[in-house]
């Protein structure tokens, strides 16, 4: 059992910085991809990045592309999402989520979910 803590969510103004992190309760974290995904109001979750299990192979989402950088250290038990450049539209609660690497297309497959923390960009 992998328990799963988001943080550093806030409120920032267009074009700021934020970095979140998802801290693991358990060593068998290192053994899981971890995925970032994001729900806006209204909206159907949508993949943001994944990590593989040591940190070496990441994919983004072209909305992230270029803007968003996905980091994870296994002996902390921790995975972070570095944002840059936000905008309004980055606006969501943001999930970090435990599973096999390909498994981010079909998020129903991950084993484990945080619970979320919120992200504001104001325009």
């Amino acid at each position: 059992q992998v328990h799963l803590v988001e943080s550093g969510g806030g409120l920032v103004q267009a074009g700021g910085s934020l970095r979140l992190s998802c801290a693991a309760s358990a060593r068998a974290f290192a053994g899981y991809a971890m995925s970032w995904f994001r729900q806006a109001p209204g909206k159907e979750r949508e993949f943001v990045g994944v990590v593989n299990w040591d940190g070496a192979s990441t994919l983004y989402a072209e909305s992230a592309k270029g803007r968003f950088d996905i980091s994870r250290d296994n002996a902390k038990n921790t995975v972070d999402l570095q944002m840059n450049s936000l905008k309004p539209a980055d606006t969501a609660v943001y999930f970090c989520a435990a599973g096999a690497y390909s498994d981010y297309k079909w998020p129903e497959r991950l084993v484990y979910w945080g619970q979320g923390t919120q992200v504001i960009v104001s325009s």
